[in-house]
């Protein structure tokens, strides 16, 4: 077997062990300079099994690039990583601190803001409206400064990790009123187009190439979509298999554009450590595995919404990386590190050493 055919089958066995429990998955992997995809079972609709170029909610996935447009900024002067996000705000807003300590763009993107997971007032509103089809939707500007003014910190701001839907949104916002346009707009202009991923963005619309699957919830019945409003920036993306290679090739050689190609390593340069095993950049989680599993670095984030499941990770010292998009929302975490683990041992195997950390 060729080392084609053996990602072809790599991809082929993750997308159809998913399959029995989710109604649609796609499959990419990277290795050896090469990609492959697979697909198995339906996107919901009509048109059968999804592509590479079908449409999925990322979900949280949506942080990296949030935070890439941050890094990207920040190349180009247009911000700073320890710029207050007061200064990004309307004039008047009232931001939070603790123990003397101002909520940074640095704290915003590796989740040590201190500030809480959720907007304020929302997990009530989950809790009284369990069955709202999409929770994110009142989520507007106002809505979320004015709830913003009245939240408290549970940490200092660069204190601990405390991960936080609402501190990325705030971040994404942040950022798109800086650039003077909407979030959409500035991932655009800061990620998608250089890079050529024209499917990706926060809307689904007849600008975009591909279809966006039907989603799904965990006992696979058809769900609404999820539009995170001015939060978006925290999950609102929709992208594809194909889309996300080019984003971790990207990733892996810090390719594209020479600004992009900073901007990347500069995301990576950051560090707040959890432990001796694992961190945060800006946006990605990070941990290395125990020598016994191979010692590699596995650099990754995953993403749920109301119905979609999605997992995108790899490993700069292999050159490796999986990509499992679903529309059902069931985790598909597990077979995405499992993918990994075998590209990673399958690289080492062949040469590639991981290095110390």
């Amino acid at each position: 077997m060729d080392k084609a055919q053996d990602l072809d089958t790599l991809a082929l066995v993750t997308a159809e062990r998913l399959a029995r429990g989710h109604v649609g998955v796609a499959v990419a992997v990277v290795a050896d300079g090469q990609v492959a995809h697979a697909a198995a079972g339906t996107t919901g609709r009509a048109d059968g099994t999804p592509g590479a170029d079908t449409l999925f909610e990322i979900g949280s996935v949506t942080k990296t690039f949030t935070t890439l447009c941050l890094a990207r900024m920040a190349v180009a002067g247009t911000v700073e990583l320890d710029e207050p996000l007061a200064r990004l705000l309307p004039e008047g807003t009232a931001v939070p601190s603790r123990d003397g300590q101002e909520i940074t763009l640095r704290h915003l993107a590796t989740h040590t803001s201190g500030l809480p997971r959720l907007p304020k007032g929302m997990m009530l509103r989950a809790l009284l409206r369990p069955r709202t089809p999409d929770p994110y939707a009142g989520c507007t500007a106002d809505v979320l400064l004015s709830g913003l003014a009245r939240t408290r910190l549970g940490s200092a701001p660069g204190g601990r990790v405390r991960y936080s839907n609402l501190g990325a949104g705030l971040l994404g916002l942040a950022l798109a009123r800086r650039a003077g346009s909407t979030y959409g707009q500035l991932v655009t202009t800061q990620v998608c187009a250089p890079l050529g991923m024209s499917a990706t963005g926060v809307a689904a619309d007849a600008t975009r190439p591909g279809r966006l699957a039907q989603g799904h919830d965990s006992r696979r019945r058809p769900t609404a979509p999820w539009n995170l409003a001015d939060l978006a920036g925290a999950g609102g993306l929709r992208s594809s298999a194909a889309d996300l290679v080019s984003y971790v090739r990207a990733q892996l050689d810090c390719g594209g554009p020479a600004e992009l190609a900073e901007a990347v390593r500069l995301t990576r340069q950051v560090e707040h450590r959890d432990n001796r095993f694992s961190w945060m950049h800006l946006g990605w989680r990070a941990h290395r595995l125990h020598p016994r599993q191979g010692a590699h670095v596995q650099i990754w984030h995953n993403g749920g919404t109301g119905g979609f499941a999605s997992f995108v990770g790899f490993d700069p010292e292999t050159g490796t990386a999986a990509i499992v998009l679903s529309n059902t929302q069931r985790p598909v975490d597990a077979p995405g590190f499992d993918l990994l683990r075998t590209l990673q041992d399958r690289a080492a195997s062949r040469g590639a050493r991981p290095g110390g950390r």
